[in-house]
């Protein structure tokens, strides 16, 4: 297996070139054109920020406490209008002073002190000695989860009992 990071519309390009097999993709996303199933799981969406922040007081973020404060989004997020509608009011109109692809490297901004990483959460370790803390928006926002392929792929064998493992594995585990 080989691992390929990065934002939904790098996977699906990677998919659609044939570069790989199978995608994992965060709800919103077209996905007219795959098969795909969808994962009994959600992601939560929230704030990653340094532990000695004041808004880690909190135990969750509204809109009004990221109004002024710099932030730190993924491309995805950027163009999201599920994101507009939580924070009620269009994402160019906020105080963005980075977008990131892969949240590893997000999160050595926050470290820095240079804003706050609207993320999923447990994508980077918060805890133990940890200087950076994650809380969930308020309201909650979650995201689905989507393993994506191409139609009518021709898969490889490993591919084929990698589908056909992760189908079964769904159908124990869904309630």
């Amino acid at each position: 297996y080989h691992l390929y990071s990065g934002d939904a519309e790098h996977v699906t390009q990677r998919l659609d070139k044939g570069l790989i097999d199978f995608g994992l993709l965060i709800e919103p996303v077209d996905i007219e054109k795959y098969d795909y199933m969808k994962l009994p799981v959600k992601d939560r969406w929230g704030v990653l920020m340094q532990k000695k922040s004041p808004l880690s007081e909190k135990e969750g973020i509204t809109p009004e406490d990221l109004r002024d404060k710099p932030l730190i989004v993924s491309h995805q997020v950027a163009a999201s209008s599920e994101m507009s509608g939580w924070f009620k009011t269009d994402i160019s109109k906020l105080n963005i002073v980075a977008t990131y692809d892969l949240i590893f490297n997000a999160s050595h901004f926050v470290k820095r002190g240079l804003g706050y990483v609207i993320a999923l959460d447990r994508l980077i370790n918060t805890t133990g000695d940890s200087e950076l803390c994650f809380r969930p928006l308020d309201p909650t926002l979650d995201a689905g989860l989507c393993i994506v392929w191409k139609k009518y792929q021709v898969f490889s064998r490993a591919s084929e009992l990698f589908l056909q493992q992760l189908q079964k594995e769904l159908e124990i585990n869904t309630p």
